[in-house]
């Protein structure tokens, strides 16, 4: 928890920091607080939507808490973006990740 306050504080301070955002999604999670882990990265999307390394995340916490549509709406604008801004990486691993979901729900 203390990781956690010192995040939320240095957020405050500088909040167009989005390490720190992304970092505090990341803490949450491991905590187990999805809900609050949503909204932060939600709010960093806000901020930048071209931090596209966060729909990945964001795609999978919602495939975890068992909500594949949003999940799948969410990797389709992550690589939406991704596409837009030529980022390589991300555009193949947001792709993987909704490949697999759909394959999921095939099944």
């Amino acid at each position: 928890m203390e990781r956690i306050s010192r995040l939320k504080t240095f957020i405050d301070k500088y909040p167009a920091d989005l390490f720190s955002r992304h970092a505090l999604a990341m803490e949450l999670i491991k905590l187990e607080q999805h809900a609050e882990a949503i909204v932060v990265m939600n709010d960093l999307l806000n901020v930048d939507e071209k931090h596209v390394g966060t729909y990945y995340h964001l795609g999978k916490l919602l495939e975890k808490m068992d909500d594949p549509e949003q999940a799948v709406a969410v990797y389709e604008k992550g690589i939406a973006i991704a596409r837009k801004i030529n980022a390589g990486n991300d555009l193949r691993e947001l792709t993987g990740a909704l490949a697999h979901l759909k394959d999921e729900l095939d099944t």
